[in-house]
């Protein structure tokens, strides 16, 4: 059985385009991504799934079951993880985790509390006071609590730091070991091309192409670096072509052979022919009819990034620290300066102040931006 089937599944918002004849598989037990960026559909995809917006056209079942007409019964087997985290103000973590699963008619207190121990959550603290990366933890744990069949995660990862990332995708691993089937919709390639097993490309509304991660990185495209001059003029299938010393970098989807006569004319004294990545066949799929590229989010490239503000010790061990040092530590920001004109970065885990140095520097000191 399918977990997720669509059948020229169609929503228009007015005369607004958001999906169009979408048709989709998803096998039970399958780790699927969905990759397309802002604007693509992949969240109206999603809501149309959960029922929590209707289609305009055709048709969805989820495990076997349609979506508007057992919309209840999907829910109870359902984990759902939007890419907004909104909650009631004034609640604490523990009380948001009980409504929750409250909902749904269940005793989840003990998946909650390991939940919240991998993930360095506090169950006492008010959600008022997180900072949006751990506002995104407590949305994770009400994903996860009732240890649904089926987890619809649209982009999960914004916000959380380089090591709360890797903690999320080991326990997604572990989920979709014990048989859950994981749709993870996303704009950062990396984090599909490492852990889903199949993906599907949206733009504008339609599904453009569809396959395991592995196929889709490996279609006729070929990433081809020179290290020399080669007469390339005239050849068709050149795409993103990059110049510096003495080196030409391209894609080829053109003819090989006529590549190879370009190569014998020429003068080469290197040559390297690979696999693009799965960016790299992103943006392939993103070029316009001039070969230019249609705008896609800062995020559809590679993260990466630093646990900066925490000690040695904290790197190693995880932990966080408490709301003394916490205090401490941004009241040492002051002492950065920068010239005039110039940028300065900074980075940290959860929870270790980087909003509140920001707010303190703006003059917003324990208010919101």
């Amino acid at each position: 059985m399918d977990a997720i089937q669509t059948r020229s599944l169609t929503k228009y918002y007015g005369k607004a385009r958001g999906i169009i004849d979408l048709n989709l598989a998803v096998a039970e037990g399958e780790f699927f991504g969905f990759i397309g960026p802002n604007g693509a559909g992949k969240s109206t995809t999603i809501r149309t799934l959960l029922g929590l917006i209707s289609p305009t056209g055709g048709s969805a079942e989820i495990f076997g079951r349609d979506i508007a007409r057992e919309r209840e019964a999907i829910l109870q087997k359902t984990g759902y993880m939007p890419s907004e985290a909104m909650f009631y103000p004034g609640m604490r973590v523990r009380d948001v985790l009980k409504l929750s699963a409250g909902l749904r008619k269940s005793d989840c207190q003990r998946e909650a509390d390991k939940l919240c121990e991998r993930l360095q959550l506090e169950p006492s603290r008010k959600v008022d006071e997180l900072s949006f990366g751990n506002r995104k933890k407590v949305a994770i744990v009400c994903a996860l609590q009732h240890r649904p069949d089926l987890l619809i995660l649209d982009e999960p990862t914004s916000g959380l730091d380089p090591l709360m990332q890797r903690e999320f995708f080991d326990i997604l691993g572990e989920r979709n070991k014990e048989g859950a089937t994981v749709f993870l919709s996303s704009h950062v390639l990396s984090e599909i091309q490492r852990n889903c097993s199949r993906a599907a490309i949206i733009r504008e509304g339609r599904i453009i192409a569809c396959d395991s991660v592995d196929a889709l990185s490996r279609d006729s495209t070929k990433r081809v670096t020179v290290h020399g001059h080669v007469p390339l003029e005239g050849l068709e299938g050149i795409r993103d072509r990059q110049d510096a010393d003495g080196t030409v970098s391209f894609l080829y989807s053109g003819d090989m052979n006529r590549l190879l006569r370009a190569f014998a004319d020429g003068q080469v004294s290197d040559l390297t022919v690979s696999e693009p990545d799965l960016e790299e066949v992103f943006l392939h799929y993103y070029e316009t009819a001039d070969g230019s590229r249609e705008a896609v989010s800062e995020g559809s490239g590679r993260q990466t990034g630093s646990t900066g503000g925490a000690s040695e010790e904290n790197q190693r061990t995880g932990s966080t620290m408490d709301a003394s040092e916490r205090s401490r530590r941004i009241g040492s920001i002051g002492d950065v300066s920068e010239r005039s004109g110039s940028q300065i970065g900074g980075t940290g885990k959860s929870g270790f102040g980087k909003a509140a140095s920001v707010q303190k520097d703006c003059g917003k000191d324990g208010e919101e931006l």
